[in-house]
């Protein structure tokens, strides 16, 4: 997943690995329905029966399916990507048809933030707007942000010109790798390398993940989950194929873990304390958040345990709460516990009226 700022060339990165891959599908998420990234059902026109026809995931087996404009896809559509990104099928039961089709792509994707430029005070879920449960499935998560420097500001405008100049400055054209013979190598790599775990890669693969988990700094932290660990395998692997090699060696791995380190892991650190929080790419929430809730909760039940068989306003409620605890509680928030605390049974609670009724001991 590459997520960050526009004019970033997210676009271009995606046009050239569709190009260089032996085998794929490029396609816009604007643009992408549900059954264009699946199967669609249609009548064959000679034999009028019903048949299958392949879509963009189905297509891509084998290869790389490139998604761009990710996060303004529906959510019927996005919905679709988690069985194809998890088990490397699409199950399809349409008009009789009951099958299950083979999906096992890699799924390049790119997102821009919700309000166009990456806020760094935000998380990346609340950046990008994306499901939790579709975020925690990419590998790698890689932040590009358009960050000035006058450095890298003239090479690109220096590149950017020469594009459309006469002559073009030798010096660029060094060491380029020819798109043909990078396609062959990647094709060859793929179908005639498959490396296996040596003993020294696997042990420090289990001492990695373990100290992985560890990063969090606070026990009730979730620094890293065993999707990370398939994810550091899977890695692990990719870099032996790009060595030709057989047996994946320790560098291989630490490498993996290096880029954990600089790509998801930098996505998932909360930018309140700084900490490495997996929850936030999990769930959506960090643990600080959680934890928040949970004591704003407790500071309602204590209020409104003196206030049974009363009716109060929300407004109120948030000022005996912000006087009570010293912070500074937004009516959001509160709300959104009185709605906890309605479904507990323990208050009525009438968002249209904005008032609360104690009905009983709080408990």
């Amino acid at each position: 997943m590459l997520c960050g700022d526009p004019g970033t060339s997210k676009s271009q990165l995606l046009g050239y690995v569709h190009k260089i891959a032996p085998r794929g599908v490029y396609t816009s998420g604007k643009g992408s329905s549900a059954v264009g990234l699946t199967a669609s059902v249609v009548r064959d026109p000679e034999t009028r029966e019903l048949v299958l026809e392949s879509g963009a995931l189905v297509l891509s087996d084998q290869g790389v399916c490139c998604i761009d404009e990710f996060d303004k896809m529906s959510d019927t559509t996005r919905a679709i990507l988690h069985e194809a990104m998890e088990q490397q099928t699409v199950s399809i039961a349409k008009a009789g048809i009951i099958c299950s089709l083979n999906a096992r792509c890699s799924i390049l994707a790119s997102a821009n933030p919700l309000e166009s430029r990456y806020n760094p005070s935000l998380s990346v879920v609340d950046n990008i707007k994306l499901p939790p449960t579709l975020l925690s499935r990419f590998d790698l998560i890689y932040l590009i942000l358009d960050q000035p420097s006058a450095e890298s500001d003239r090479r690109l405008a220096k590149h950017l010109v020469g594009l459309y100049a006469e002559n073009v400055d030798p010096s660029e054209q060094e060491g380029v790798l020819p798109q043909t013979l990078l396609r062959d190598y990647i094709a060859y790599a793929r179908n005639n390398i498959f490396p296996e775990l040596s003993d020294l890669a696997g042990t420090e693969l289990i001492s990695a993940y373990l100290e992985m988990r560890k990063m969090g700094g606070n026990p009730k932290t979730i620094s890293a989950t065993p999707r990370q660990l398939e994810s550091l395998i899977r890695l692990s692997e990719a870099l032996a194929k790009m060595r030709l090699s057989t047996v994946v060696e320790r560098k291989d791995v630490q490498e993996a873990v290096r880029l954990m380190k600089v790509a998801t892991q930098a996505a998932a650190t909360d930018p309140r304390t700084g900490r490495i929080d997996m929850d936030m790419i999990t769930t959506g929430h960090a643990a600080l958040d959680r934890a928040d809730q949970e004591q704003l909760l407790d500071a309602l039940r204590d209020l409104l345990s003196e206030k049974r068989g009363s009716r109060i306003a929300v407004r109120d409620v948030t000022k005996a709460i912000a006087e009570q605890t010293n912070i500074t509680v937004q009516t959001e928030e509160i709300v959104e516990a009185l709605k906890v605390l309605h479904n507990d049974g323990n208050i009525q609670f009438s968002e249209r009226n904005q008032t609360v009724f104690v009905r009983s001991q709080i408990q």
